[in-house]
């Protein structure tokens, strides 16, 4: 099957319906397709021939929802390249990490076991032949860059990946111009963005409908109390919304400071209360949350009284946070929204939160689309 029947099958079953957007990006994928089966797979080459270029890799992006992690995936999965791979990009640069820690740490021997070679003190070559011997199509999902120990090596690694005829693949939600926006010594970093505007094809998908939050609608987003059957049906939504993604975890970076966050894929962040509003997180952290993430799942949230007033306190932060971004809330709690914090020093100041509890489960509020970047 190629992407493009790939994506009519879709069509054609009435899981997606026709969106212009996604067809532009359709043709972009299947044009790469058609490259990548005359490029063909390597073989012997011949000291008077010349191999052919690689092909020219695909940046899609836009906001979320759109379909951008979909697309990717059919083309993927019908791509005629036996070296392939599909990561989340932030799980890729902390393999990369890694490799270069290995590298600069390691002595001949470890250096020949894990990179097939040991010699010079620059670890970026050994570490892109290694990805490159492994994979001639890397695939990225959410291609983003705030941390400035990745901006500051991307460069140099994807010019060696690509002199390698490695073809790149990513999805984000950002323009390539906007990568690494206002970083630390961002100067240093556009080189690799017109590098990455040359060797990459950007193709915007930005459609009207934001497929992942429509699973939402309709759906009910507030479980309480906390038992089995709630439990199961909080799990189900997850899962559902996940859509068989595999969680790969997130870091946000918030001044200078990462907040670590292990369920987590794309927009999509699943926390236990005690990890958000247990801890002595401030307004800054959980508004890099509510721009970072556009679904929310908060399990396991108590009653809450005076005894955890700063717990309290950081919850009614968040929710102003997620409300202002029109990002959307699911919660598995104690009781409901009313008897959250029934009584008590501070329970009249939580009732404002209660009543935006009570608007953010509503069909209207989740139907509205989160404000975009």
């Amino acid at each position: 099957m190629t992407t493009r029947s790939a994506y009519e099958k879709l069509l054609s079953q009435g899981e997606i319906t026709p969106d212009g957007a996604q067809a532009r990006a359709i043709e972009a994928l299947s044009a790469l397709e058609s490259e990548l089966n005359a490029w063909g797979e390597p073989g012997i080459i011949l000291p008077f021939f010349k191999r052919k270029p690689s092909p020219k890799g695909i940046y899609l992006y836009g906001p979320v929802g759109r379909g951008k992690s979909m697309l990717m995936d059919l083309f993927f999965e019908n791509a005629p390249t036996a070296k392939k791979r599909r990561a989340h990009f932030h799980a890729f640069m902390a393999e990369v990490h890694a490799d270069i820690d290995a590298w600069r740490k390691g002595d001949a021997a470890a250096r020949k076991a894990r990179f097939g070679q040991n010699r010079g003190d620059d670890p970026i070559a050994p570490t892109a032949a290694l990805i490159a011997e492994n994979a001639r199509l890397l695939c990225f999902d959410e291609f983003q860059v705030k941390d400035i120990a990745d901006a500051m090596i991307l460069g140099r690694l994807f010019e060696a990946l690509f002199e390698r005829g490695v073809v790149v693949v990513a999805t984000s939600n950002r323009a390539p111009d906007e990568l690494y926006e206002n970083g630390i010594n961002r100067q240093l970093f556009l080189p690799f963005i017109a590098e990455l505007k040359q060797r990459l094809g950007v193709v915007k998908v930005s459609g009207p409908k934001d497929f992942r939050l429509d699973r939402l609608a309709g759906r009910k987003v507030f479980f309480s109390p906390i038992n089995a059957e709630n439990e199961q049906a909080f799990d189900a939504l997850w899962n559902e919304m996940l859509d068989g993604d595999k969680e790969t975890g997130a870091v946000v970076e918030v001044l200078g400071r990462q907040l670590t966050f292990p369920r987590a894929v794309g927009g999509h962040l699943r926390s236990h209360f005690n990890s958000l509003c247990g801890l002595a997180l401030g307004p800054q952290d959980y508004l890099a949350i509510a721009d970072r993430f556009h679904t929310v799942f908060v399990e396991q949230m108590p009653k809450l009284g005076p005894a955890k007033r700063n717990e309290a306190a950081r919850f009614v932060t968040l929710v102003d946070a997620l409300y202002e971004a029109r990002a959307k809330l699911v919660l598995l709690a104690d009781v409901d929204a009313d008897n959250l914090y029934p009584s008590g020093d501070g329970a009249f100041e939580f009732e404002r939160t209660a009543s935006r509890l009570q608007e953010m489960r509503s069909a209207d509020y989740i139907s509205e689309r989160p404000e975009e970047a």
